[in-house]
């Protein structure tokens, strides 16, 4: 069976709010610029869920199970502040935390997880920390000082899709290919 590639379950900002929090954090930093690769505006995204490769059989499984699921209602989310991964005393990610609209991203990662489950793979055990990665770092960094910064990240945008994500490696990085969307409800 052939492979369909590494294909992951994302929230996308739109492209207002891209550009905003792209203004926002070159405006924050332009004398002093956050560290590592800094992540494509086009690239960022909320993963909700990693799928591996599920084979083209698993792949229509999840996509059976996702046009069947209720992932819930349209909802606002709102990033602020910045965070970072495994411990901002030794980073190897940067990254914007959600305010706004917390609960229903994770209410929404929960009704996908079931979905998948549906469709046969195995539940995550990992917890979900709701966070749009904006650096990747090598070798980890201390990022105090960014952190401290507390840029103004306020951007807000309205949630209306799950959408299945493509990942391919390039030499500049990671590019992401969307396949599939799911809408949500409207209210």
């Amino acid at each position: 069976m052939a492979g369909v590639g590494r294909l992951f379950l994302a929230v996308v900002p739109n492209d207002e709010a891209r550009h905003a929090l792209a203004a926002r954090l070159d405006q924050a930093f332009s004398d002093d610029p956050v560290p590592g690769r800094r992540v494509p505006p086009d690239s960022w995204h909320f993963t909700l869920r990693f799928l591996g490769d599920p084979g083209e059989l698993g792949l229509d499984r999840v996509l059976h199970a996702l046009e069947a699921a209720s992932l819930g209602g349209t909802f606002r989310i709102g990033l602020s502040g910045l965070g970072a991964f495994p411990r901002p005393g030794k980073a190897e990610v940067l990254w914007a935390g959600v305010d706004a609209g917390e609960r229903e991203l994770i209410e929404l990662r929960d009704r996908v997880e079931d979905a998948v489950e549906v469709a046969g793979l195995e539940r995550e055990d990992r917890p979900f920390v709701p966070h749009l990665t904006l650096s990747r770092i090598r070798p980890a960094t201390d990022v105090w000082r960014w952190l401290e910064a507390d840029p103004d990240l306020r951007v807000r945008w309205t949630v209306p899709a799950v959408v299945l994500m493509r990942s391919h490696r390039r030499h500049s990085g990671m590019e992401y290919e969307p396949l599939e969307t799911f809408d949500l409800d409207n209210p």
